[in-house]
């Protein structure tokens, strides 16, 4: 058993946890009992730790306190979604308790889980039972016990793991809508992942290899094929390495290499050696490459950046273009990371979809943060997008439920502005709010006026299943329309005019004075005009307008007012 840990130990064990979570997000995305295609809760999971494991190998802690609060800074700036907000409020709970710490042992684990658990619950303005909430609470307090019999962290780190697989198991009974679908909850699940990750570490069992074969086979990533809070480890880095030894065995470069990034090859000949490794910390692989060898060639590549400038249709940066951004650079014509404020108001918006974005732009938005359904960004990703506006006071419109904990993290962070998050929950709120806006009004009106817009107005929408599902007394299977209505379901349909027809003749509408349809990527214009044309006959006393949207994932956004 081990008594107590330092602090590379707990560094090693949060890395460790950070690649379970990842090798069973998908698993874990599959509890998810709503059939719509959204911010999954393995995905988002996965994303938040991920941004403390890279925080872990890149840096050294002179405590276990420091180490937590590193990691604690990292899951807060790195939080996604709902569920990966909550995981970092439990994390800093964790990191306050031990804070003065060298050294962990088993009562400093129980005292930290517990102020974990508070600090979540405090945060969460409605807890509720059977989700991840209850299964920490537990754990928790079964390490709590545990530790007053002995102070050994391996064991009451067990002890609570166990204590929270029984809790997670009752979570389907706690939730009638897990029950019904026969399932325990994703969040609990995610959060017990994590746990018996860094006591695998604490035991010394292998990692979980987190590249999976697809990806270690490509030399340089498909940047079209993914998003930008897809990629955990940031610089695509390529090097040849001219060997000191012919038969050097490169065993203990491979496995550092693996400690520090992922999707990994390394092909040799007798006189060198090539290597293609994912990582935060290219310098560090560039560093211990020169162990076995001499550098002769290294290219590195931002893949965040590129993923971002090909989502927003731009010509992605490369290697090849160092000679254009150096003269940009010396031009001075970069933008600054923090605007000084230049007006009263500033607005930040999320939104996915070239033709949302636009009418944001429109209406006075200053920075869009590209997400929402199946991209749920970090909160450092929006906490960039409010520095960089040059106003006193700045408004976020999240424009998505699972986005609006994200941003209000970044209340506290934000030093010399003023945040107000809006808690819009669909884009046509977020639009209805900047209608509303009053640039002469004072902060209290224009706040109590954007509120009072976005609430008059009622969003359906249209997608499709992304898994089977018998939900809200519906059977659905993957691959049919589904319509929402203020995120309900409404109904499903293998015929999507067919679905369409019903929605327009829903009571929302007939009861509407204005109806505005915003088509997806997916959607053709003719097909948009069709939608147009039953709406518009189905609601003959309301004003019926279509747009261009571009959104992913949802076939039509619908505003009625």
């Amino acid at each position: 058993m081990v008594q107590h840990i330092d602090a590379a130990a707990f560094q090693r064990m949060v890395i460790h946890a950070a690649a379970s979570i990842n090798a069973q997000k998908q698993p874990i995305n599959d509890l998810n009992v709503f059939p719509v295609p959204d911010g999954d809760t393995g995905t988002n999971m996965s994303l938040t730790i991920g941004a403390a494991s890279a925080e872990m190998k890149k840096n050294r802690y002179d405590s276990v306190g420091q180490a937590a609060q590193g990691t604690a800074s990292a899951l807060l700036r790195g939080a996604r979604g709902n569920s990966g907000v909550i995981l970092s409020l439990l994390f800093r709970g964790f990191a306050k308790a031990i804070k003065e710490k060298e050294t962990m042992d088993g009562r400093d684990l129980a005292l930290a889980l517990d102020f974990g658990v508070a600090a979540a619950y405090k945060a969460v303005m409605k807890p509720a039972e059977g989700t991840i909430l209850t299964v920490s609470r537990l754990a928790a307090a079964r390490a709590a016990g545990a530790a007053r019999e002995t102070d050994d962290l391996e064991a009451v780190l067990e002890a609570a793991i166990q204590e929270g697989q029984t809790a997670l198991a009752d979570t389907i009974n706690q939730n009638p809508v897990l029950k019904k679908a026969g399932v325990v909850d994703a969040g609990g699940k995610g959060f017990l992942v994590i746990l018996q990750g860094m006591l695998d570490e604490l035991r010394g069992l292998p990692m979980p290899d987190s590249a999976g074969e697809e990806a270690a086979a490509k030399e340089k990533a498909e940047f079209s094929e993914m998003a930008e809070e897809e990629i955990t480890f940031a610089f695509d880095t390529v090097f040849i390495v001219r060997k000191n030894d012919p038969d050097v065995n490169l065993d203990p470069f491979r496995a550092y290499l693996n400690s520090i990034g992922d999707s990994l090859v390394i092909g040799e000949d007798d006189e060198a050696f090539k290597v293609h490794v994912h990582t935060n910390t290219p310098g560090d692989a560039l560093n211990e490459s020169q162990k076995y060898g001499t550098l002769e060639l290294a290219k590195i590549e931002n893949m965040r950046t590129q993923a971002a400038d090909l989502a927003a249709g731009r010509k992605a940066q490369s290697t090849d273009d160092l000679e254009a951004v150096e003269a940009e650079l010396e031009s001075g014509s970069a933008a600054p990371a923090k605007a000084a404020p230049e007006k009263k108001f500033g607005y930040v918006a999320v939104c996915a979809g070239e033709g949302l974005e636009t009418v944001f732009r429109d209406l006075g938005v200053d920075r869009l943060v590209g997400g929402g359904q199946t991209m749920n960004p970090s909160t450092q990703d929006i906490l960039k997008a409010i520095e960089a506006t040059p106003a006193e006071i700045v408004y976020v419109l999240p424009n998505n439920k699972n986005i609006i904990m994200a941003a209000q993290q970044c209340i506290p962070l934000c030093e010399d502005k003023k945040v107000v998050v809006l808690q819009t929950k669909t884009v046509p709120q977020g639009i209805s709010a900047m209608l509303a806006v009053d640039p002469e009004a004072s902060e209290e009106d224009n706040t109590a006026a954007m509120t009072e817009a976005y609430g008059r107005v009622r969003t359906s929408e249209v997608t499709y299943a992304a898994r089977d599902s018998d939900f809200g007394g519906f059977a659905i299977k993957q691959g049919d329309y589904l319509a929402l209505e203020e995120h309900q379901l409404f109904g499903t349909d293998q015929d999507l005019e067919s679905l369409l027809d019903r929605l327009a003749h829903a009571h929302t509408h007939q009861e509407a004075e204005f109806i505005s349809l915003f088509y997806g990527e997916d959607v053709t214009e003719e097909q948009a005009q069709k939608a147009e044309a039953i709406f518009a006959a189905a609601c003959p006393n309301a004003e019926v307008s279509l747009l261009p949207g571009g959104q992913p994932v949802y076939y039509y956004m619908i505003s009625a007012e």
